[in-house]
């Protein structure tokens, strides 16, 4: 039990700068959405470059398996968005990652944007898909916000000096990475299932 208490204590007792994640992570996702509404070109081009990538191929590549594709979402989200993007850098540079994610955020709005009735329908299921696991992200950057607290401001958390509110703030970092994992698995599979067998009927009318 202590596994679900702690996580929920060091969020109930840091709410405000949980909100404050919140805020940083929709924020910049509506406003993507909003710029790509007001410029379609800006979505082009954005799609665009998914497409000389190989992002969109790869995707296509895995329709056809569910549980590859709900393993390479979960990697994706938990390596790349979670980890390479918010967790690592933050582990260098205090609070960084929280900015290279609402940079990112922007985007996902800008990819995800309703520009056309059939946009719009896929955002219906997809929309859980999101509530999930922006609050995944939301929980690893209130966990970097965490540590940079403790790193640049030992007293904040009773330490002694910055090398132990530096561990102090990986402890607590650690804690609220739990729940956050969970709930990055729960949304690789939720994804997976909405992407291959809710959309379809969707944008089949």
């Amino acid at each position: 039990m202590h596994v679900l208490r702690e996580p929920l204590r060091i969020v109930r007792a840091n709410l405000g700068a949980y909100l404050v994640m919140n805020a940083i992570i929709f924020g910049p996702f509506f406003l993507g959405m909003g710029a790509a509404l007001l410029f379609p070109d800006l979505h082009a081009s954005h799609m665009a470059s998914m497409q000389e990538d190989g992002t969109a191929d790869q995707v296509t590549s895995l329709l056809d398996n569910f549980w590859l594709f709900s393993l390479t979402i979960l990697a994706v989200n938990t390596f790349t968005a979670a980890g390479l993007t918010i967790l690592l850098p933050s582990l260098i540079v205090p609070f960084v990652g929280i900015a290279l994610f609402a940079y990112k955020a922007f985007f996902f709005g800008v990819a995800l944007a309703p520009i056309d009735a059939t946009v719009a329908k896929t955002l219906i299921p997809h929309s859980l898909t999101l509530l999930i696991e922006f609050q995944a992200y939301a929980l690893v950057m209130l966990g970097v916000y965490l540590l940079g607290r403790a790193w640049l401001r030992p007293a904040a958390v009773g330490a002694r000096n910055r090398r132990q509110g530096y561990v102090l703030g990986l402890r607590q970092l650690g804690w609220v990475c739990l729940p956050a994992l969970v709930l990055l698995v729960v949304g690789a599979f939720y994804e997976a299932f909405e992407i291959l067998y809710l959309v379809p009927p969707l944008v089949a009318d």
